[in-house]
């Protein structure tokens, strides 16, 4: 049975098409587009009988990920990277079509593509412009935007699932925090006022939940200055290589934080020195590339280091065995790839193991965060709760005496 699916593609000019088409499945309907001539980028099954939904238009980084993907199904069918990106250029707006024009212009002079992008790093960050690179240099530019194509998706796909488990934490976290000062600046106040009228000594713990409050009250103005004054010099010092270097470390020695951070750098390292393996490069020339691209300073330190091992004679699952940024899986993985002389389809393999458990290990994050910030918001309640209850029962103690 034929059912409509809403389909975009480019003809042989560059130009894009939009569309809606009846067909029995995708593969049938993109098999009669490819036979007019037209390179399909998206094709969905159409909600045709839905009503208008809300439209938010692309983010940037989604605008990246269209483009990519068009370039991903343009290069392979032959069109030169000068049509392919002014193709994939009208798939963007505003800023990352302004860029994308750049690029365009860039390479019609004669520049590499890699270098053009790497002018644009809030839209393409360095490890899409190393496996652009790596692409150019190894002759498999369609092969390493199908790769990237693929990477982003499933980062895109992670996000989305991650927000989606963040969403009750978050709401927790709020309403926590709201009762919390209601209950600092509302209600202990008026209970502090009539504590006092009675003359009675009131318990240590309703004595120190009364000072805290008092204090919070009259300067919560410094207060907040010093957080939002925290909260930039944070941004500030991500800014630069030490200060993401020293935020690097601090979270390596988070136990929970410590497993994602490694697999994560792991998964990055394999992926960036398999494609530049595969596509000819010794492995020096491929740690040299993946130093200049893997986008962490902790991760560079360590590449150099792995570099500098290996000119000296080591052999690189050696050095991996060395290192205490990468997860033990990985330099398990080289050592097989290097006996069995399939080093580059053992990075790959490695890559792919590794992300599955930075997604496992990050979703594990998360869910360690509801119960946290319940017993955290419940045990602040809770002493609210039981020194004004203390200083309840006192003074209806005395009055009793």
């Amino acid at each position: 049975m034929a059912a409509p699916f809403a389909y975009r593609a480019v003809d042989a000019a560059g130009r894009r098409v939009r569309g809606t088409e009846a067909a029995t499945s995708p593969a049938a309907l993109a098999q009669s587009l490819e036979a007019r001539g037209l390179v399909v980028l998206e094709l969905e099954e159409s909600a045709a009988d839905a009503g208008p939904g809300l439209s938010f238009g692309f983010t940037r980084k989604r605008e990246v990920l269209e483009v990519t993907r068009a370039l991903s199904a343009l290069l392979p069918a032959g069109m030169p990277l000068s049509r392919a990106l002014s193709a994939a250029g009208n798939l963007a707006t505003g800023e990352v079509r302004s860029a994308l024009d750049s690029i365009r212009g860039e390479v019609e002079r004669g520049r590499s593509l890699a270098d053009s992008l790497a002018q644009h790093p809030r839209f393409f960050p360095p490890l899409y412009v190393g496996l652009v690179r790596a692409g150019e240099r190894s002759g498999t530019l369609d092969s390493a935007f199908a790769r990237l194509s693929a990477q982003l998706e499933h980062d895109a796909a992670l996000r989305a699932r991650l927000l989606s488990v963040s969403i009750y934490p978050l709401i927790l976290c709020l309403a926590g925090g709201a009762a919390i000062l209601v209950l600092l600046f509302l209600v202990v106040p008026r209970f502090a006022a009539l504590l006092q009228d009675t003359g009675m000594t009131l318990p240590k713990s309703t004595t120190a939940l009364l000072a805290f409050s008092s204090a919070l009250r009259t300067y919560w103005l410094t207060l907040l200055v010093l957080a939002i004054g925290t909260v930039v010099l944070g941004c500030w010092s991500r800014g630069t290589d030490d200060g993401r270097r020293a935020f690097g470390r601090f979270l390596l020695r988070i136990p929970l934080l410590r497993s994602f951070r490694q697999y994560e750098l792991g998964a990055r390292f394999a992926r960036l020195v398999s494609t530049l393996l595969g596509g000819g490069a010794p492995l020096l020339v491929a740690l040299d590339d993946t130093i200049d691209s893997i986008g962490e300073p902790l991760a560079q330190d360590e590449t150099t280091r792995i570099r500098d091992r290996i000119r000296e004679g080591a052999s690189l699952s050696r050095t991996l065995t060395e290192s205490e940024l990468f997860p033990a899986l990985l330099p398990q993985l080289v050592a097989v790839g290097e006996e069995s002389g399939r080093l580059g389809d053992f990075l790959v393999k490695a890559a792919e193991i590794l992300e599955e458990r930075t997604e496992r290990a990050l979703q594990r994050v998360v869910a360690a965060l509801e119960p946290a910030m319940i017993l955290v918001f419940g045990g602040i309640v809770g002493f609210v709760a039981l020194s004004l209850l203390q200083a309840v029962y006192s003074v209806n103690a005395g009055a009793v005496r």
